[in-house]
């Protein structure tokens, strides 16, 4: 089982990348240490991978386009495929540790398309309104799920049969996914799934051209909507201005920055497009609580351990 302290995103999108998934085998099981991470969430992404985890201690709010949950300590749940989400820390009194099964649900189906697919995945992974299940232990269907989840977490990489064990262990989670997702007649999402990829094709233009001037006009000409569209599909699906992301992004791309290299702060302004090292300086203070040149000694040194 990996560890794992920080998220990394595919340049050219933001799809996570998820370490050691292998196509012959697209499953792992990772412990995600939530309070070492640099910032106290994960900005908004998405992965073709199912997400199917448990809160071990700590409580994180999942976020995604229709909505919001909190997961508190033996708490659980699953994120959909391709269901755009980010997640935030909820607790400062306690460790934020869960543990997450990911795979592509082919590792289930075998064949994109074949009955098993039809029948069983895409009741859950083609509909659009379902972007995430939240399981709760007081409730005893969604506690026997959960007491699932945890016990494939027990199944060790070097038992024999270990890949057909697993592969065993997701089927029965799915089935008791279904079996408590099918009945409910959901309604109808605010945020629509041509909205949703209108959003994930900006976010991409956005990270494409970040360290430019973007003004809203040419993000919004970008996917071809209107200004006032574009607005409307941000705050639909994000909660924020296309102008609060992006200044976000910036942000987000100037600490990998800092981390990563040794430029001088003025040019790491200028590089993710925030300008001026005073304008940049103050709203990376507002970002992270302190100056730049002391978020790259604390995490630089940090890195060193």
């Amino acid at each position: 089982m990996k560890t794992i302290r920080s998220v990394e995103l595919h340049a050219g999108s933001r799809e996570e990348k998820i370490p050691g998934f292998h196509p012959d085998f697209p499953y792992i099981a990772s412990r995600v240490d939530f309070d070492y991470f640099r910032e106290a969430f994960v900005p908004w992404h998405w992965h073709k991978a199912v997400e199917i985890f448990y809160m071990e201690s700590g409580e994180l709010r999942y976020s995604t386009p229709n909505g919001t949950a909190v997961f508190p300590k033996g708490s659980g749940g699953m994120v959909n495929s391709n269901v755009l989400h980010m997640t935030k820390t909820e607790s400062h009194r306690q460790k934020n540790m869960q543990y997450i099964h990911i795979f592509d649900p082919d590792l289930l189906a075998g064949k994109y398309g074949n009955l098993i697919q039809q029948k069983y995945l895409a009741p859950i992974t083609g509909d659009s309104r379902l972007e995430m299940i939240a399981l709760y232990p007081d409730d005893p269907k969604q506690a026997k799920i959960i007491q699932r989840i945890r016990r494939a977490f027990q199944i060790q990489e070097t038992e024999p049969g270990y890949e057909l064990r697993i592969r065993e262990a997701m089927t029965g989670i799915w089935l008791e996914l279904l079996k408590i997702s099918l009945p409910e007649e959901r309604e109808k999402p605010i945020v629509s799934e041509k909205s949703a990829d209108k959003i994930k094709a900006m976010m991409l233009y956005i990270q494409e051209h970040y360290a430019e001037k973007i003004s809203v006009q040419e993000l919004a000409a970008s996917v071809f909507l209107s200004e006032r569209e574009c607005y409307r599909v941000f705050q639909q699906c994000l909660h924020m201005t296309p102008l609060e992301y992006m200044k976000s992004y910036r942000l987000q791309a100037a600490c990998q920055m800092l981390v990563n290299s040794q430029e001088p702060v003025t040019e790491i302004s200028q590089a993710c497009g925030m300008g001026s090292g005073s304008y940049f300086g103050k709203k990376f203070r507002e970002y992270t609580g302190c100056t730049p040149r002391e978020y790259r000694r604390k995490w630089q040194d940090s890195n060193k351990k």
